[in-house]
C-alpha cells in the first residue's frame, strides 16, 4: 500500500516509452502528450503525440513519418509514474498514425494503440455454445485468438448461448456484465473475474495532497431492497425463481451501511423482478439475481477524481481516501482511469470509483 499524501499537486515525470521492447529515450524527449484510458469492459487504449521536426540525417526533417520506429501493428508500451508510484500503464500495438501539420508550431504525429482485445474487437460471428459454463465459452474465444485464460467466475451449466453478429468483445463484455465480472488482458493473458473475487492493490490519497479533487454521490434512486429472476426449467416442467438480496454483498461492505438498508429506512421495500433473462435452472436463476443485485448495489456510492499521477492507480484497484470525512472516506473500487501527461501540467490520473455503502455517522 502506498501514500501519495505529500507529493506535489503535480509533477513533470516523464513516462517511459518502449518501442517493439526497444527504450526510446529520444521519443520520450520529444513527447508532447499522452493519453491511457482503461475501463472495467476491457480494451484499453493509448494516444501518445510528439514533436514530428529534427534533425535527421544531417538535414531538418520529418522524424517519424517513414515508419521505421513507429508502424502499425509495433508493440507499444507505457511506463509511467514516480519511485514507488511507477508502473506499466500500457501495454499493446499500433493501430493508427496520424500526423498533424499546423501553422503556428512544429510538425506533430499522433500513435493510436490498442491491447490485445483488439483482435477480438475486429472479429464478427454468429455461433451457439450448448452445455457450457461461462467459463468454458470465455476459454474457448481466448484460445481462438492464442490468449492464455485466467477465469474467475461462477459455475453452471448454460444450455444454450448465443453469440448473433457481435464481436468477440462485445459478446464477451455482455456475458461478463450478466455475471458481474471484470475484464482485462495483459500481453498474452485474457482475465475475466467476478469483482468480489478480484484480488488487487491499494493505493491511499489524502485530499488537498495527492488527491487534488473528488465528487462523490450516495444516491439510492436506482436502488433495489432485492432483486428476482424468474425462468423456466424445462427439465423438470417447473418455474425456478432465486430473490437475491443485501445478504449477498453483506461481507463486502465492512461496516458500511447498504444501499438497499438505506433505500428501505428511507422509503421502505423495493423490490425488483427480472423475467426477461429466462435461465433454465435454479442454480442460473441465483446466478444472474446475485449477479444483477451486486451490479445495482455496488453503484450506490460513485465518485470521479484527479490525483498526481500514481501509475498504481488501474481499474480493479481499490484506493482508499483519507480526508474525506466518515460518510465518504475509505476504500472505493475503480472503474476507469485516464492517465494524461503534458508538458505544461505533469503526469496526472483522473479515475471514476465505486462501492456498494456509506460510512455510518
Amino acid at each position: 500500500m502506498g501514500d501519495t499524501g505529500t507529493t506535489r499537486g503535480f509533477y513533470a515525470a516523464q513516462p517511459g516509452l518502449r518501442v517493439s521492447g526497444n527504450a526510446e529515450p529520444a521519443l520520450e524527449e520529444n513527447l508532447l502528450s499522452l493519453l491511457v484510458e482503461e475501463t472495467t469492459a476491457g480494451l484499453y487504449r493509448c494516444e501518445a503525440t510528439f514533436q514530428n521536426w529534427g534533425p535527421v540525417g544531417g538535414e531538418v526533417d520529418y522524424l517519424y513519418l517513414d515508419r521505421q520506429l513507429l508502424d502499425f501493428g509495433s508493440p507499444f508500451e507505457v511506463v509511467a509514474g514516480s519511485d514507488e508510484a511507477e508502473h506499466r500503464i500500457f501495454h499493446g500495438r499500433i493501430t493508427g498514425l496520424e500526423a498533424v501539420f499546423p501553422g503556428e508550431r512544429a510538425p506533430e504525429v499522433t500513435v493510436l494503440a490498442e491491447d490485445r482485445f483488439q483482435d477480438l474487437r475486429m472479429t464478427r460471428r454468429t455461433r451457439t455454445f450448448e452445455e457450457s459454463s461461462a467459463a468454458d465459452v470465455i476459454r474457448q474465444i481466448a484460445d481462438n485468438h492464442s490468449l492464455r485464460a485466467e477465469i474467475d467466475i461462477g459455475d453452471g451449466t448454460l444450455p444454450v448461448v448465443a453469440q448473433v453478429n457481435q464481436s468477440d468483445l462485445a459478446f464477451l463484455r455482455d456475458l461478463a456484465r450478466s455475471l458481474a465480472a471484470d475484464l482485462w488482458v495483459v500481453e498474452d493473458t485474457l482475465y475475466a473475474q467476478s469483482r468480489n473475487h478480484r484480488q488487487t492493490s491499494s493505493v491511499t490519497l489524502t485530499y488537498g495532497q495527492g488527491l487534488m479533487n473528488f465528487r462523490v454521490l450516495a444516491d439510492i434512486a436506482r436502488q433495489r431492497t432485492s432483486v428476482t429472476v424468474n425462468g423456466w426449467d424445462v427439465a423438470v416442467k417447473d418455474g425456478v425463481n432465486h430473490e437475491a438480496d443485501e445478504a449477498v454483498i453483506r461481507n463486502e461492505l465492512n461496516g458500511f451501511e447498504g444501499g438497499g438498508s438505506t433505500l428501505r429506512s428511507a422509503f421502505g421495500e423495493r423490490k425488483e423482478r427480472i423475467v426477461h433473462m429466462a435461465p433454465f435452472t435454479r442454480q442460473e436463476a441465483q446466478s444472474l439475481s446475485e449477479a444483477k443485485y451486486r451490479q445495482i448495489a455496488g453503484k450506490f456510492v460513485t465518485g470521479r477524481g484527479l490525483a498526481v499521477g500514481d501509475g498504481r492507480i488501474r481499474v480493479g484497484t481499490h484506493v482508499r481516501f483519507q480526508g474525506l470525512g466518515d460518510l465518504f472516506g475509505g476504500s472505493y473500487y475503480v472503474t476507469r482511469v485516464r492517465h494524461t501527461f503534458e508538458r505544461s501540467t505533469g503526469y496526472r490520473t483522473a479515475f471514476e470509483v465505486e462501492r456498494s455503502g456509506i460510512g455510518q455517522v
